[in-house]
């Protein structure tokens, strides 16, 4: 049976289990448990993780742990009752965990590892604190540690910062606000600014002395020297060097490291330098024979020097090696770190080049005993302390020194009969009054022990050494009186034997008889001559005589004999029990000699301070002695000298001794009756504050009240221990009286800052320090009582001193803080008198930042929920006094503007949050009476509604974002519960006095206003936050949001018909509450637009207001990232629901049905912009929000928004062609008018002309980037007319200019043509702009098929790529997945006058290929019927697919929707003449070529040739014959007779123009390529044969025009009119490799000799200059053109016998998909296309100045290629084109052809050629029109040998392209150019309404061609080369001969006008 547990409430999960029993709940270890039942060894229970989850575990894999319960019962919360320190560091753990791995996720590595490794350091410590074997200290040590990482974690994970006390998590609601807020405050200032530690300390290890000359041991000696006083500051570090130049006690680490302490701030500068003395120990020599002496002398050696500089910017600096310098001069010895460190540094050799003094230093901050703790390594193994020269810049008690310093500084001394100066060594010995000399007193330095003795170094010669060396002298106090130093002064001889010689000495005594030290300073010493046995020992001989020459020191009165030789020393004492000064011990001895107490009362004031300190006690006793001996004679100087001492405590320097004052007050003190004469004097210095002569004395006095009351006090306390408490009522008296002098000094009134405000400052700053001694002899309410009448009797006048009413505040603010206020009996005495001086300094807004803590120290007694009287009677006094003036000081600190300065802006925060803090403190203490009281204590209805007003403005600037830091979470939602708690307070109030007849609009908006953005703060997002921080906010609070939204909603109900005054206003803060992610919010809220739509439908009969709010806030809303897709169906489906049975449901429908559609637009917006580049989506998006702005919405403002945001899309992607495009849309809107136009967006305020002139040129300037001039010209020419209208001739000459070199870039630049894509989106997936869509997509400059596809598959990443290219059906629309489709198309010029004309340049004719196509189609071929195994071409239909889009291409993106589809199928015979067309097309064009000698290679010519004719003598056009003109066909279709007799005549022309071609081949031919020529030439008539041809003179009229050189030329026709259609034909080109499915229907390959022999002659490397004699192109791009040719060709060519054995099986049957890719690859976006490089050959004619073409806007075909030998091979599916200008065409004359008047395909509406080339640069060599069976450009072909049928026949071609056309050239120079007419067959019928041929038409219906019959064909005999007929112009046939006759002399007809799309 399951019985709910007592105790076992919480527990830790210690083994997982899965939970696979019934009702079972999966734990893992670590997890903690709540446990609610248990039975039988289970539990049941919840995880905390997932506390919505319960089931049932087993007991024995849970530890329990100690929990108290909270709301026993269903909702029971279980907190663990362990250290909070433990619970933090468990949550927070957690917590790190999820975003640790996030950190790794997102590449952020330092910061994971640094984690990683605080978070193990946490456990760790977490471990130490669960043992619980911690001492209390160390206890407290580690929990500093776990918050101090615990802070640091949190901060770089941006997470809350926690406010703790005593290093535990505080309970916001347990403290007050106040109090939280210092908590925070504390924690961030301590975050944000580390306190600079005003102690240094410098850590030196001495490593090796690196020399190479060493061999001797040597002392090295550090010190810090000050270069700017030139003066050492630090005793020395000494130590010694073994003959290595290593440490001599390395085993001994504190004899090669120090550390320099106690610098202060002002010593780390840039002159203080680490100085470094050496001293060798050896011969008096460095060179010495070693045999020379034995003696070893200190001999100088080097000195090094660093400055202090180097260690600022880096605390430690390792492995230093410092200079070492050799002094060349001994005597400047003493200088020589002062002369290096002046960069004298040329005196001075360095030891060697290599050599130096390897240190280590380190800087070390913070207290002494704080650096032992962090660096305890550094202590325990050993350091030597050197410490500053004298006592430290602060003085601490305790300290005992008893130093004395000694530096022996130089001497003279007489040559004493020698020739030479001597060699003078000094001795020196501390000697004591017995004459014994005192052992180790002689310190040289903190790396040595003390020596009993000293030996100077030795100067060589020198009878004026000078040593400087500092010696320290530890001798104690007992010691130093008697005791003295002797300097003995030794000679040492430089010979054999090494002797030193005594000749002189020098004595000092430390202290006179009459107990003062040796005065500081330097003393010139007597040298008593003396010789070598003169015995020292006994010291009373020499101590009588004189040892100064200075003043006579003592009572040694003995006459000095003059004598030359002097030693001076220089002393220094820094002792604590010692003094130097006489005036301290006259005052000591007082008792001694009475007769001069005065005097040395009087020159106490003139006693160095450091003096006094030292003798503090005694000092006291002193003068409490003479008070107690005669009181009325020495009472106030015994007064002044204490008030001195007291004063003299103040000093920062001996600040620490305040608590020996304490301690003597307390233990030591002895004066009872002092407490009498301290009262009276005191008293007596206060009545006289008005005379000015005493004012200073005074004003030093009352800084010293505080101790005077304190011996007061003590005093009296003593003296009623003594006499059992006598006299209390004359004591109470005299202090009352005291007091009452004081209340009359404070009252006192004076202008300005007078000396009077001075005295009352001074004592009001220490006046509360005597609360607590007067609190030791009265009750506290008569304290309370005297402190309040003394700061009572203060003036209120607030214009006198600013300086006294700061002190007063301040005053008041140590009293607050005091132990008296803190009392309940005595804090109501003094809470009025307080509140009553804050509120004066609060209106006149003064000293804010002091009344801001004093009124925190007010709210930080009163604690949370206090329901005490005195706590709710102290609120009710505050709420009267302060609550209006604090909410007015709020508005007016924040409505200043905030100080520059740093700091300030700092106190400017602090003094803000304070107040706030104090606001939040007051209102959460404040019950319903308080609420009440307040609210009925307003007289009128104005007065409640200013403060209505003034409140809800306060809580709206508590709301901000930047009153709180950001990580200030805790203190946010505690502001937040306190504000929604007081709203609803004041709700009621609103509702009970604002409404009906009283209604007030500003009050109730600036309460809507409120909520709103309460609702909206970022820290009420609990969405956002972590699951366990969620809970901890919903146990806690709630979730705030709901119940604001609940209060609005209620507030709404009550407007009633007020509610038209809020809309629309209030739609947009409403829309923004209900985007918010919560269903509850949501569902209370959407239900307000019904209510406002009904409002406004009575008000006006519709709501087109609320519409036309609902959207634009609603664009601007979601932009930012707020609604989703939940929210979409939410509004529709809440609104839909109400309006049912609403009047105006339709409109309201209609409304609703609008927002939900633009939502659908926005959320797809908002999700494609989150990505980072521009793609597809991003724009395609913004079109499609844009056009809805535009068409549905008419929202001209968002349009032109959404335009812009498209253009900077265009522009990151650089698509400048679409950039103008989109930018043209808003240019389209403005008029050329000086209407006055607003800022807007980018534009600055301007005219409409002005802006639209900006425009234009934005505009023109981004056609210029894209290539697309033409358009540019347009505009161009626009905004010419309008400078030329206001006769702004500057402008229209710049203009013109512009214009004209756009000219220029068409006509020089070249421009690559686009391919163009189909794609299909298919799926619900996709967003809703694209969903169940297909568009046309423009292709990136040389973007292929695959690569497109590449990218598409990128952008959408979870698409699935279709194989096919068929119409998906509804399964695939309907899917919940993406689908992508995708293929090429071949874009349907709309303007096809300009591409039909002849002598029109490629350059110009590119634009219209590829700009402003509607049309695209593309072919798929399929079998219909039965397939014929011997002639597949039989049944080989095609269909045709015309796509016509939205907008015309390119526009304003690089894609549009297709609009419609048009379908139509063409037959197998209409397809065959089209191939023929093609083919027949293509040799023209290159034989004219040949013969006008533009090919220099001829291999395209020969390739085509050897194609044609191999593939119809193994069958080709056979195949043809087989199936269309047998008997049976012609009968089965006798509608295809026209078409039958056409294709008979192309195969006849076919024949003609080969023969023609192979006249001209045999005279180009190469010599090596000749058997090739014969094979062909023999073939051919095996070809006529075939075709049944015996001659062509029958059947072909002679050329109408001949040349003598028997070639035919054609000038260019006069009269449009007279020009034939095809004369503009395009020539598609098209791969081998296009229709892989088709190859299997070829009718030859090149296996046959012929081709074996052209592969072997031609199909040479790519690199072989000799073969393809290509020259190196011009251009910059060496790449072949990524773009294939027209996908509109499918090969009807017979099949051979043979199938390419370069295609796989899948691609020879997939014929379904052979279209798909029409220019590269099969019809599938998907099936690669097969290659094999090894294979591939090329093909080039010598082209001088080809160039590639580089214009994205210009269409595959037209593509060229680099020249460059190297780069030339080409990938089967990839084609290459060489463009060059021809100077002089040469062409053939073709043969007559007459016109047909049947149409190939049925129902084409219109059928696009495929591009052409064109000749951009100037060149030699004409173009040539290459065959459609290949790859190929003009001048370039290229041909896979091992392919079957790619050269064989135009009839077994793979591809085929409807149209075809021969590029115009323009002649150099001044030589006419003549164009050669060539057929073209279009397959659009003739347009009624034109009047010249319609472009494009394949056949024109007027005319008939009569039908060559062969009988006629003969072929003339002639040496030259048979002339090729010319084609017959399209007009009538009677004029035919004549008009093609005259064309020579008629001139070149103008071009028509460019026509570009409207822009």
């Amino acid at each position: 049976m399951w019985i709910p547990t007592e105790h076992e409430k919480y527990g830790v999960v210690i083994a997982g289990f899965r939970g696979t029993v019934p009702h079972g709940l999966s734990l893992e270890i670590g997890d903690t448990v709540q446990i609610l039942e248990k039975c039988d060894g289970w539990y049941r229970g919840f995880a905390l993780k997932n506390p919505n989850v319960k089931g049932i575990f087993p007991s024995n894999y849970i530890h329990l742990k100690n929990a108290c319960v909270k709301n026993k019962g269903q909702f029971e919360m279980v907190i663990p009752t362990e250290d909070s320190v433990i619970t933090e560091m468990t949550s927070t753990l957690r917590d790190w965990g999820t975003m640790w791995k996030q950190l790794y996720v997102r590449n952020e590595g330092d910061l994971f590892h640094r984690l990683w490794h605080i978070m193990n350091e946490i456990l760790d410590l977490r471990r130490q604190v669960l043992v619980g074997h911690l001492t209390h200290d160390r206890m407290k040590d580690v929990k500093r540690h776990i918050t101090a990482r615990l802070d640091w974690g949190n901060e770089q994970l941006g997470l809350d910062l926690v406010p703790r006390k005593e290093y535990a998590m505080v309970d916001p609601e347990e403290i007050s606000i106040t109090e939280l807020y210092r908590l925070m405050e504390h924690r961030h200032r301590k975050k944000d600014t580390p306190v600079p530690a005003s102690s240094h300390h410098l850590f030196v290890q001495m490593k090796s002395l690196m020399c190479s000359n060493l061999g001797e041991e040597l002392e090295v000696i550090f010190s810090l020297f000050d270069s700017k006083e030139n003066r050492p500051i630090s005793e020395r570090f000494f130590l010694r060097l073994n003959r290595n130049g290593l440490p001599k006690c390395p085993e001994k680490p504190e004899r090669h490291c120090s550390l320099f302490v106690d610098l202060g701030s002002s010593e780390l500068r840039k002159d203080i330098y680490i100085t470094v003395h050496i001293i060798r120990i050896g011969r008096m020599g460095a060179g010495e024979k070693k045999n020379a002496c034995n003696v070893q002398y200190r001999r100088p050696f080097g000195c090094a020097v660093l400055s202090i500089a180097d260690l600022l910017a880096g605390d430690s600096k390792d492995d230093l090696v410092l200079k070492v310098y050799m002094c060349n001069t001994e005597s400047d010895w003493y200088q020589i770190h002062e002369n290096i460190i002046k960069k004298l540094n040329a005196r001075y050799n360095l030891t060697g080049s290599n050599a130096g003094l390897a240190v280590s230093l380190q800087l070390l901050h913070g207290d002494i005993e704080q650096i032992r703790r962090e660096y305890t390594s550094r202590f325990t193994h050993g350091v030597s302390i050197t410490r500053k020269l004298g006592f430290s810049n602060i003085i601490m008690p305790g300290e005992m020194r008893n130093d004395l310093y000694i530096t022996v500084e130089r001497g003279e001394f007489e040559k004493g009969g020698k020739s030479v100066a001597r060699n003078v060594e000094v001795t020196m010995h501390v000697v004591d009054s017995s004459g014994q000399i005192l052992k180790d007193f002689i310190s040289f330095g903190s790396g040595e022990p003390p020596a009993s003795e000293y030996h100077s170094f030795v100067l060589y010669h020198n009878n004026g050494p000078r040593w400087a060396e500092l010696l320290k002298l530890p001798i104690p106090v007992d010691k130093f009186r008697g005791a003295h130093i002797r300097c003995e002064f030794r000679h040492c001889s430089t010979k054999e034997k090494g002797e030193k010689k005594l000749f002189g000495f020098s004595f000092v005594p430390l202290m006179q008889e009459n107990g003062r030290t040796l005065p500081d300073g330097t003393h010139e010493l007597i040298v008593h001559k003396c010789e070598e046995n003169t015995n020292l020992q006994d010291s009373g001989r020499y101590l009588k005589l004189p040892f100064s020459k200075g003043i006579s020191l003592g009572n040694n009165s003995q006459a000095v004999k003059t004598t030359k030789e002097s030693f001076w020393i220089t002393s220094f004492l820094c002792s604590t029990k010692l003094t130097q000064n006489g005036d301290m011990l006259d005052l000591l001895k007082w008792r001694t000699h009475p007769d001069k107490i005065a005097g040395c009362l009087s020159k106490l004031k003139e006693i160095d301070g450091s003096e006094i300190v030292k003798f503090l006690q005694d000092t006291l006793d002193t003068l409490f002695g003479i008070l107690d001996e005669n009181s009325q004679k020495y009472g106030s100087k015994v007064f002044d000298c204490l008030v001195h001492i007291i004063n003299l405590l103040q000093d920062s320097k001996f600040h620490h001794f305040k608590p020996v004052m304490d301690t003597y007050i307390e233990s030591h003190f002895a004066g009872a009756l002092a407490y009498r004469d301290l009262i009276k004097v005191l008293k007596w210095h206060i009545d006289r504050v008005t005379e000015v002569e005493l004012h200073e004395h005074i004003q030093e006095v009352l800084k010293a009240q505080e101790y005077i009351f304190k011996y007061i006090v003590q005093s009296r306390r003593l003296f009623s221990i003594a006499t059992g408490g006598q006299n209390e009522e004359e004591f109470r008296c005299c202090i009352q009286e005291l007091l009452m002098s004081v209340r009359f000094f404070l009252s006192q009134e004076s202008k300005g800052a007078s000396a009077l405000s001075q005295l009352q400052a001074v004592f009001l700053s220490s006046f509360p320090s005597v609360y607590s001694e007067l609190l030791k002899l009265f009750d506290v309410r008569e304290v309370a009582n005297l402190v309040h009448d003394a700061l009572g009797s203060l003036p209120t006048v607030m214009h006198g001193d600013e300086s006294l009413q700061a002190v007063k505040l301040q005053s008041i603010g140590k009293t607050v803080e005091s132990h008296l206020y803190t009392n309940p009996d005595s804090r109501c005495i003094l809470l009025p008198v307080v509140l009553h001086h804050l509120h004066m300094h609060l209106q006149e807004q003064k000293d804010l930042i002091m009344c801001a803590r004093i009124l925190s120290n007010i709210f930080c007694l009163i604690k949370k929920n206090s329901s005490e009287k005195s706590v709710l009677e102290e609120i009710d006094v505050i709420v009267n006094s302060l609550l209006d003036i604090l909410l007015r000081t709020i508005l007016e600190i924040t409505s200043r503007p905030q100080p520059s300065g740093s700091a300030l802006r700092l106190q400017f925060q602090d003094v803000t949050g304070e107040f706030v803090s104090c606001l939040l403190s007051l209102l959460r203490q404040m019950t319903d009476r308080h609420y009440q009281q307040l609210l009925d204590s307003f007289n009128t209805k104005e007065d409640l509604r200013d403060f209505l007003l003034q409140i809800f403005t306060v809580f709206r600037i508590l709301i901000r974002p930047e009153m709180f830091p950001k990580d200030w979470t805790v203190m946010r939602l505690v502001a937040n519960n306190v504000i929604i708690t007081t709203v609803l307070y004041l709700s009621d109030a609103l509702r009970k006095n604002f409404l009906n007849e009283n209604f007030d609009y500003k009050i109730w908006d600036s309460y809507f206003f409120l909520a709103v953005i309460f609702i909206n703060q970022l820290c009420l997002q609990l969405e956002m936050f972590t699951p366990s921080k969620k809970k901890k906010v919903l146990e806690k609070y709630g979730d705030m949001r709901v119940t604001m939204g609940c209060e609005i909603f209620s507030m709404w109900q009550n407007l009633g018909e007020h509610k038209l005054h809020f809309i629309p206003a209030l739609i947009g803060p409403f829309l923004e509450v209900t985007l918010i992610p919560q269903p509850d919010l949501r569902n209370v809220m959407i239900p307000i637009f019904h209510d406002m739509m009904d409002w406004e439908q009575r008000r006006s009969g519709n709501f087109k207001q609320v519409e036309a709010k609902l959207i634009d806030k609603l664009d601007s809303l979601m932009s930012e990232g707020k609604g989703d897709e939940t929210y979409r169906e939410l509004f529709n489906s809440i609104l839909l629901k109400k309006i049912e049975r609403e009047t105006w449901r339709e409109s309201g429908v209609s409304l609703i049905a609008t927002v939900t559609r633009l939502m659908e637009r926005l959320l797809d917006y908002r999700d494609c912009m989150k990505m980072g580049e521009v793609d597809g989506k991003k724009i395609g998006c913004t079109v499609s929000l844009l056009n809805f702005y535009k068409t549905e919405l008419n929202k001209e403002e968002m349009y032109i928004r959404y335009i812009h945001k498209l253009y900077d899309l265009h522009l990151k992607a650089q698509n400048f062609t679409e950039a103008a495009y989109t930018l043209l849309l808003y240019d389209e809107l403005l008029e050329w008018s000086d209407r006055p136009l607003r800022e807007f967006l980018n534009y600055p305020m301007q005219t409409e002309w002005q802006r639209k002139e900006c425009l234009h040129l934005t505009i023109i300037q981004n056609f210029d980037r894209g290539k697309c001039w033409e358009n540019g010209i347009i505009l161009c020419r626009k905004i010419a007319e309008q400078y030329e209208s206001y006769y702004d001739y500057r402008n229209l000459s710049k203009m013109r200019m512009m214009e004209a070199s756009l000219y220029d870039k068409i006509m020089d630049q070249q421009r690559l043509e686009p391919e163009f894509f189909r794609v299909g989106f298919y799926g619900k997936k996709f967003p809703f702009f694209l969903r169940n869509k297909e568009f046309v997509c423009r292709g990136h400059d040389y973007e292929r098929l695959e690569a497109f596809q590449q990218r598409m598959l990128n952008e959408f990443p979870h698409a699935i790529a279709m194989q096919h290219a068929n119409q998906p059906d509804e399964t695939i629309f309907q899917a919940e997945a993406q689908y992508l489709q995708i293929y090429a198309v071949t874009p349907i010029p709309e303007n096809q006058e300009v591409l039909q004309r002849d002598g029109i340049p490629d350059n110009i004719k590119s634009f219209y290929k590829v700009n402003h196509i509607w049309r695209f189609r593309y072919d798929r071929p399929f079998h219909k019927g039965t397939k014929d195994k011997e002639n597949e071409f039989k049944s080989l239909w095609v269909e045709r697919t015309t796509l016509i889009l939205v907008q015309s291409l390119p526009g304003i993106s690089r894609w549009f929707e297709v609009e419609k589809r048009e379908v139509v199928e063409m037959s197998p015979l209409e397809n065959a003449i089209e191939v023929l067309e093609n083919k027949n097309q293509q040799l023209r064009t290159l034989i004219s070529q040949c013969q006008t000698r533009q090919m220099q290679n001829i291999n395209p010519l020969t390739m085509c040739l050897n194609g044609v004719i191999d593939a119809a003598v193994n069958g080709g056009v056979a195949r043809y014959q087989e199936a269309f003109f047998i008997k049976e066909y012609i009968l089965n279709h006798p509608e295809d007779g026209e078409k039958i007799t056409r294709l008979r005549e192309l195969m006849l022309e076919q024949a003609q123009i080969l023969e023609f071609g192979l006249a001209v081949h045999e005279k180009v031919v190469p010599q090596d390529m000749r058997p090739l020529h014969k094979k062909l030439v023999d073939q051919f008539f095996v070809m006529k044969s075939s075709l049944g041809i015996q001659e062509f003179s029958s059947c072909v009229q002679a050329s109408p025009v001949h040349f003598p050189n028997g070639s035919p030329r054609v000038c260019r026709n006069s009269m449009p009119v007279s020009m034939s259609p095809d004369a503009a034909r395009v020539i598609p080109r098209r791969s081998p490799l296009s229709y892989p499915a088709v190859n299997r229907y070829s009718s030859s390959s090149l296996s046959s000799q012929a081709s074996a022999e052209v592969s072997n002659i031609t199909g040479q490397s790519e690199s072989s200059d000799e073969v393809f004699n290509m020259q190196p192109s011009p251009s910059t791009s060496s790449l072949s053109s990524t773009h294939s040719a027209s996908p509109n060709v499918t090969s009807s060519a017979p099949s051979s016998a043979r199938a390419s054995p370069l295609l796989s099986d899948k691609h020879k049957h997939s014929r379904e998909n052979s279209c798909l890719s029409p220019r590269e690859r099969p019809c599938s976006a998907i099936y690669p296309t097969p290659s094999e490089t090894s294979q591939r050959m090329l093909f080039n004619h010598t082209g001088d100045c080809a160039l590639p073409r580089s214009d994205s806007s210009l269409p595959g075909p037209d593509k060229a290629v680099n020249t460059t030998p190297s780069s030339w091979s080409l990938d089967s599916g990839k084609e290459a084109r060489n463009t060059s200008e021809s100077g002089k065409l040469i062409s053939p004359p073709v043969p007559p052809r007459p016109a047909q008047t049947a149409s190939p395909a049925r129902h084409i509406a219109s059928v696009s050629p495929s591009p052409a080339g064109r000749s951009p640069m100037k060149g030699s060599v004409q173009s040539f029109t290459p065959s459609p069976v290949e790859y190929h450009s003009s001048g370039l072909i290229s041909n896979s040998p091992a392919l079957s049928g790619s050269y064989s026949s135009g009839i077994s071609s793979l591809s085929r392209c409807s149209t075809s056309e021969t590029s115009g050239f323009e002649s150099q120079g001044s030589e006419p150019a003549v164009t050669v007419p060539s057929y073209s067959v279009s397959e659009e019928p003739v347009r009624k309404e034109s009047k010249t041929p319609p472009p494009y038409s394949v056949y024109e219906r007027t005319l008939k061609r009569p039908v060559p019959l062969p009988h006629s064909l003969s072929i003339p005999p002639a040496t030259d080369p048979p002339a090729l007929p010319p084609k017959p112009q399209l007009v009538r046939p009677n004029n035919l001969e004549n008009s093609s006759r005259r064309t020579e002399q008629v001139p070149r007809p103008r071009p028509l006008p460019r026509k570009v799309s409207q822009l």
